[in-house]
């Protein structure tokens, strides 16, 4: 159970993360309230799955997941730009989430 807590904690890292370069500076209330709600969601989920799982896996992972999926969901919109090198170093971050938890007792 650990497991899913930390792997939509991390959606909702990347949903915060997207939110807070959409709120210009908290100038725009609705990305704002997206940002608080999903960063306190995100924060309690990896404070909860921290309770069974290694603190530096369970940090690790949660980074990882939504790092590439804020990047990815950049790609997509146009905010950033896609590169063949850029997803594949994306799907090295991937393999080495995976490589954790099939590390990880």
């Amino acid at each position: 159970m650990a497991w899913w807590i930390l792997v939509v904690s991390g959606v909702l890292e990347a949903v915060w993360a997207t939110a807070l370069s959409k709120s210009a500076g908290f100038t725009r209330l609705v990305p704002s309230v997206i940002f608080i709600v999903a960063l306190a969601l995100s924060m309690g989920g990896l404070a909860i799955a921290m309770r069974t799982l290694p603190p530096g896996t369970s940090y690790a992972v949660w980074v990882g997941i939504g790092a590439v999926l804020t990047i990815a969901f950049a790609m997509l919109t146009g905010a950033e730009s896609a590169s063949v090198i850029k997803v594949l170093l994306m799907l090295g971050v991937v393999g080495c989430i995976i490589g954790l938890k099939a590390v990880t007792h």
